[in-house]
Order: structure tokens, then sequence, then C-alpha cells
């Protein structure tokens, strides 16, 4: 068990660098309250680009940890969220476009339980648990930080959403992503063990100068879904969409950490979650799902655009990291790691 663990969110991240208007615009509001906003650059950006992918980030994250010097209150701060819906709506329409919608919630399910036989060149978690070298592993959970030191925060906003047979499922598996009422537990603690096992910084929100738009996308999915009722059934696919493809994946990546020597604590994190995904994906499939869609059944469609999404934006991401290590690069957007 660790013991004296630094907790990672004792304090917020300074402001990120702007990598576009929007971004600029987004950075600026909140380094002065008051500072113009301008949405004149959104129909020429890429939606799942650096600059509007970035702006959403910092956005989002007034409702987690919040920023170094910026006031809590900016957190509604009217003109700002005016801003957000704008890229928001640019964002979920790219989406909506790019991900087919022609299956039912099972269907959609079930895809995601086909795994190719062996490595069949696309999966990251193949290519970490083959010939995956350190500095892929130290990469890889830099990146994932951003979403792991936030793990099943946004998924909790659904909880107030739902009723009966999925609320209780729901609050059951967040109650284990969340330690099981031991703080030692928390499985965004486990993964700050992992980093610190990996020699990297151990603070909220330290790597996001180095993530590329494609892993701030899949991080900003999940927030976007959270914190919209109208999207509580998306939400509820991502979270499906998660925990039915952890339990696989984690069994490679426990397996290239203990190939690489990254350290027992960095193999621990991916065992909890081979063991306790094994289980949850149960309880999501037939009582989170199955529930929401006993009292809800017009929310189908969207239970499985959450779930394309999800995979959509994780593929996009996949993509980039397995070309640029392949082609001898890394992955991020700066400099070598540094603890």
């Amino acid at each position: 068990m660790t013991t004296g663990r630094r907790e990672p969110r004792q304090s917020s991240p300074p402001l990120p660098l702007p990598r576009g208007p929007l971004s600029h615009g987004a950075v600026s509001a909140l380094r002065e309250r008051g500072s113009p906003l301008s949405l004149a650059s959104l129909a020429d950006s890429d939606p799942y680009g650096e600059d509007l992918q970035l702006a959403l980030y910092v956005l989002y994250e007034l409702h987690y940890q919040g920023f170094e010097g910026v006031d809590d209150d900016h957190e509604w701060d009217p003109a700002l969220l005016t801003f957000r819906r704008a890229l928001e709506d640019r964002f979920l329409d790219a989406l909506r476009a790019d991900v087919p919608v022609d299956a039912d919630a099972q269907e959609a399910l079930d895809e995601l339980q086909v795994e190719p036989v062996g490595d069949d060149g696309g999966s990251v978690t193949h290519f970490l648990r083959s010939e995956g070298e350190l500095r892929h592993l130290r990469e890889y959970a830099a990146l994932r930080s951003l979403y792991h030191l936030k793990e099943a925060d946004p998924h909790a906003w659904v909880i107030p959403r739902l009723h009966g047979r999925a609320k209780a499922a729901m609050v059951a598996v967040e109650f284990d992503e969340f330690g099981a009422g031991r703080a030692d537990e928390i499985h965004a603690g486990l993964f700050a063990d992992l980093m610190e096992d990996l020699g990297l910084n151990t603070a909220y929100g330290y790597y996001v100068e180095a993530a590329p738009a494609e892993m701030l996308a899949s991080v900003n999915l999940m927030s976007l879904l959270g914190l919209h009722r109208s999207l509580r059934g998306a939400l509820t696919g991502h979270f499906a969409a998660v925990e039915v493809t952890s339990s696989p994946g984690s069994r490679r990546l426990a397996e290239a950490m203990r190939r690489a020597g990254a350290g027992e604590a960095a193999a621990r994190f991916y065992d909890e979650h081979v063991v306790a995904d094994a289980v949850h994906e149960q309880v999501v499939r037939h009582d989170v799902i199955g529930g929401l869609l006993e009292s809800e059944p017009d929310l189908e469609a969207d239970v499985v655009f959450g779930i394309r999404a999800t995979g959509f934006l994780e593929d996009r991401l996949g993509a980039l990291l397995l070309k640029t290590w392949r082609g001898g690069d890394s992955a991020l957007r700066t400099g070598a790691l540094a603890a």
C-alpha cells in the first residue's frame, strides 16, 4: 500500500499557453475579467484542432480544479458560458456528422467486445505490450493523466439525472472508482502512484502543454457530455464504452509495465482495472444502460452516439500515437518529459 502519497489536486495548475485565437480569447478572459471574447475565427476553425480543443479544455477545467490566480467565480460567468456553448456546438456538430448511429445500444456494446486476434497494427495497448519502450509508456501516462487524474468525476454528474435501477448501478460502479470508501484506493490516486513510478510529475494538469489536440478532444468529450443534462444518454454510452473496453486493454498495459520494469505501482493501476472493470462491464451493460433505456427508451440513439463518439476520438488519438512512435518521434507537443 502506498503511504505518504502526494495529493495531485492540492493546487490548481497555471493557465496554458494559447494555440490560436479561440484559446487566446479564453485564456485572456480568465487572466483579466472583461477581456473581449471573439468567435470570428470559429467558422474556419478545425473542430478537432489544437485551438478549439484547448479553448474548451480551459473552460471545462473551471468546473474541476480551476487555474492558479483565476477567480472561482469565472465558472459561471455568462460571457464565458456563451462562448463555450458556441465551441461546444462546433465540436458536437462535427461528431454527429462523423459518428454513425446505425445500431441499437446492445449491438453497439457487442461491437466493443470484438477484438482482433493478436495485434492488427492499430492497437496502442498491443504495441505497448509487445514492443513499447519505457519512453513510450512514460509519454502514454503523461498524456493519459489529463483523463485519469479526474477519472470518474465527470461521470458522477449523471447520477442526479438517472432514476431507479440505472442510478443505483451507476453509484455502485462509481463507488469503486472512488476507492470504495478508502482514500488510498481512489483510482485517480492510483494513477498518480503509477506516474511517480515512471518518474513523472503527478501534479494535476501538469502535462496539458504536452498534450496534442487528439488527447484534449478525448478528455473534453466526457466533460461536454457530463455538463449537459440533455446529453445524459450519451454520457452513459461514454461510460459504458470505457468500462467495456477497459479490462483487456488494462491487462496488456499491466504486462507492458512489468516488461519495461516500470515499477509495481505502475502495474498495479492496470491490475486493478482488469479485475474491477470486468465486473463493471456487466453492471453497466445490464443495469446502467438497461435501466436507463427501460425508463427512457427515447435515449437509445444518444447512448449509441456516446459509445461511438468515444471510440471515434480514441481511435484518432491511437492513430497519432502509433504514427509518431513507429516513426521514432515523440507524441508530445513539447520537449522531453520532466518530473
